[in-house]
């Protein structure tokens, strides 16, 4: 058996050892060695092999995967600028602490800074956005048994920290795999991996998966009760950190403002609109909170940002792991799942009805005029339509940019749904991989919705190609199109002094069927026109791609005309 083979047969065996139940390939002809042994582990039944022709969707679709099913899965390309391709999925899943395997093979030592072919400086490539990186060394002959205990020590090294379970810091790990020719087979026996190596190895008997029980890793945050006016905001953070927190907000009787992809969102004191009430200032000034909990990472709205950044706010961050979200500096305690003290006496109940009594009130003048005729099928309206139709288990990845938003300030929390959104670094890149990997490990198993715009779709189209072969979401992506990057609209690039330059540096027209487009890669497609055409285009079972056509202009107008009937319902007309 030649090294190449050797080594792949015996990575593929530590990390399905260690876990990993996916993996994600992009062909290359230099990681052949392990896309083979991966392919032989799918046929023996260990492990389910995704394939994908670009390594920017395969990563994402990685992403995905791992986001869902909570465990790392490996993405595997060949070397040069394939590896580079990686990168924003890295960036993502190291700031939204998701467990991904970046394994990119490598030339040998001896080709870098040659001229060779399909060759670059691969070591250190994502520099501080990994975990834990290493460059393997190059397989060789006749150092079989140091190599395998080596090797299988590597491996479960790196699922250690991908996982978090040293750390409380989950995030991706990168293994710069160098590889010398044959890089195929030769000893006719495929999917054979090397014997386990004798003897302890890494501290852990042979045999069992190495793990390590770190004290208080994963611990769930036990928010400690005080003054009268507590509230609770929830940004984007793993689903069970946000159930936790929202169980211990519901314990204090605590309103909690919570982000989608919180895991919070469905808490008991949910507040639906939250950055609607933020944004109304005589409001506010009247019912300011005298704390402010913060748990994961918020991003979505201004006025939760100004409300963080109030000097007469106490503002306490939980901080799960390492890394914690307070952008401005603002935090007067930073503390292991305890901030705060148990001396301030017993809650303001008469404050917190009045945060819920102004939430209705808000949800309702909302709903009025969404559902008021004159405005058709909006992009608002369709967010808050779309997660009031879902099935209860459903899975809805929401993309960056406006439909997160709208689901935020518009729709009705719901707590009988998973709901995923690459807020890490808010791109909208990736965002069909990251629902096709979603929904194929979707812990529920029911059907998978994703809500994006149509610059977001268009970003990511080669994530709507599935080989022959390879497994077939139940995903239905619904598409608000507008002909562009909507958003802008709505913020300081849509304003009419910036008029001249806006259609083509901002609104970026596209000018194209999304209809069409997804029926040429494969994907069944429907055009929604009236709102009561909804329910039934989202029943139809995916893999179905929903295109809603909206207009930029009269969504930045309806935007407005929510936030002021947000203000007379709370009585600042």
């Amino acid at each position: 058996m030649n090294p190449a083979t050797a080594f792949a047969r015996v990575l593929v065996d530590e990390m399905v050892r260690g876990g990993v139940t996916d993996a994600v390939v992009a062909p290359g002809s230099r990681s052949a060695p392990v896309a083979l042994a991966l392919a032989d582990a799918e046929t023996a039944g260990r492990l389910r092999l995704h394939v994908r022709i670009d390594e920017r969707t395969a990563a994402f679709l990685a992403l995905g995967l791992a986001r869902a099913a909570g465990r790392p899965v490996p993405v595997l390309t060949t070397s040069g600028t394939a590896t580079a391709h990686l990168h924003a999925a890295v960036l993502e899943a190291a700031a939204s602490g998701v467990p991904l395997l970046a394994l990119t093979a490598d030339r040998p030592p001896e080709l870098r800074s040659t001229g060779a072919n399909q060759t670059i400086e691969q070591p250190g490539l994502y520099g501080g956005a990994v975990r834990w990186a290493v460059d393997v060394g190059v397989p060789e002959a006749g150092r079989e048994a140091a190599q395998n205990r080596y090797w299988r020590s590597v491996v479960a090294k790196a699922l250690l920290v991908a996982r978090g379970d040293v750390s409380g810091d989950p995030g991706p790990v990168h293994l710069n795999l160098g590889l010398r020719e044959p890089l195929l087979p030769d000893d006719g026996t495929p999917g054979t991996p090397a014997p386990l190596p004798s003897g302890d190895l890494a501290g852990r008997p042979d045999g069992a998966p190495w793990t390590v029980a770190a004290p208080g890793a994963g611990a769930p945050p036990a928010l400690v009760g005080t003054a009268g006016r507590t509230l609770v905001v929830a940004g984007d953070a793993p689903a069970a950190l946000g159930r936790a927190a929202a169980a211990a907000a519901d314990r204090h009787g605590w309103p909690v403002l919570a982000e989608p992809s919180s895991g919070a969102w469905g808490a008991a004191g949910a507040v639906r609109g939250a950055a609607l009430l933020l944004a109304a200032p005589d409001w506010l000034a009247a019912h300011r909170p005298e704390r402010v909990v913060v748990v994961g990472r918020p991003t979505l709205s201004r006025p939760v940002s100004a409300l963080l950044a109030d000097p007469a706010v106490r503002v306490e961050t939980v901080a799960a792991t390492p890394r914690w979200a307070d952008p401005g500096r603002g935090s007067a305690v930073v503390g292991a799942g305890r901030p705060g003290t148990d001396d301030a006496g017993p809650s303001d109940e008469a404050w917190v009805a009045d945060w819920s009594a102004a939430a209705t009130r808000v949800g309702g003048a909302v709903d009025a005029e969404l559902d008021d005729p004159a405005h058709g099928l909006t992009a608002a309206r369709l967010a808050r339509d779309v997660v009031a139709a879902l099935p209860a288990g459903a899975l809805l990845v929401v993309g960056s940019s406006t439909p997160v938003r709208d689901v935020d300030r518009l729709a009705v929390p719901r707590g009988d749904l998973t709901v995923l959104a690459n807020r890490g670094v808010a791109g909208i890149d990736g965002t069909i991989s990251t629902a096709v990997g979603a929904a194929l490990a979707h812990p529920g198993g029911g059907p998978a919705f994703a809500l994006m715009g149509d610059l977001t779709f268009l970003h990511d189209l080669t994530g709507l190609l599935t080989g022959e072969g390879e497994a077939v979401p139940d995903l239905t992506v619904v598409v608000p199109d507008n002909d562009g990057g909507g958003i802008f609209a709505q913020l300081e690039p849509g304003q009419p002094q910036h008029a001249s330059s806006y259609r083509r540096v901002f609104g970026t027209p596209h000018g194209r069927d999304l209809v069409a487009v997804a029926r040429a890669l494969g994907w069944a497609a429907t055009a929604v026109d009236e709102p009561g055409q909804l329910p039934a285009a989202l029943a139809a079972g995916g893999p179905r791609v929903v295109v809603v056509r909206t207009d930029a202009a009269a969504d930045a107008a309806l935007a407005v005309r929510l936030r002021e009937v947000a203000a007379a319902a709370l009585g600042q007309a």
